[in-house]
């Protein structure tokens, strides 16, 4: 156990993947894999772990293919071998179906979920609220937290759910900070003491291959809506 008895928790966001085809079409996000850029993404992210000597515990990843394939190509580059445990209720957000949602209400819908200070009312995508997320996410950090038997754990996750973790963290309340970036294939680190509120954020949306993320400033969902706007083009 490291001094002040914390623990390191080493959160990530998968890498990056394709939602939707060229014409716009959506892929079914409960299957998608990494792409080109993911892999190199996750190999970084690796690389980072692999520079510092760092060993983890445990590794636990949602269960989705890009979780898995980020956690996997992680543990490629630090040379650990070390069973991964798939946590299903930290899957991302669940949205709706996108035929249902108007082309007036498609910018709210896509953004608006990850936007400021969000009210747990709100849906992302016509599905599942942010307050169902929370639901979800907080007593799984919880329970990760009251099992001792670690001091540093790696989490490959998703950005809604890294949300829900690092507002979780940063407050000590029930409450989604929208705003808060995570890049494909980035780095949070929280250090997690005994107390209920003794949480340390250290380092917030570190992406390796891009340390000032200067190529865009568009966020992920409001690239996501171009996208998809492809599909809702008069042929």
């Amino acid at each position: 156990m490291t001094e002040n008895n914390r623990r390191r928790i080493y959160l990530m966001r998968h890498g990056s993947v394709c939602y939707f085809d060229e014409n716009g079409k959506p892929f079914s996000p409960d299957e998608v894999p990494l792409d080109a850029l993911g892999r190199e993404q996750a190999a970084a992210a690796g690389q980072v772990f692999a520079r510092a000597g760092l060993q983890f515990d445990r590794v636990i990843v949602s269960g989705l293919p890009r979780t898995v394939e980020t956690a996997a190509n992680v543990l490629r580059e630090t040379g650990q071998l070390i069973e991964m445990e798939a946590w299903p209720q930290m899957q991302e957000i669940r949205g709706g179906k996108l035929t249902d949602i108007a082309d007036a209400d498609l910018k709210d819908a896509f953004t608006g979920a990850f936007e400021g200070l969000v009210p747990e009312h709100k849906q992302f995508l016509g599905g599942e609220t942010i307050g169902e997320l929370m639901d979800r996410v907080h007593p799984e950090m919880d329970r990760l937290r009251a099992d001792t038997d670690w001091d540093t754990v790696l989490l490959v996750m998703h950005g809604g759910v890294n949300r829900a973790i690092l507002s979780y963290a940063l407050t000590g309340q029930r409450l989604f900070l929208g705003s808060l970036a995570q890049t494909a294939g980035c780095i949070n680190v929280l250090d997690v003491g005994e107390d209920a509120n003794d949480w340390i954020v250290r380092v917030v949306n570190y992406s390796p291959l891009s340390e000032l993320q200067d190529e865009h400033r568009s966020t992920t969902m409001e690239t996501y809506l171009a996208q998809y706007r492809k599909s809702r083009r008069p042929a």
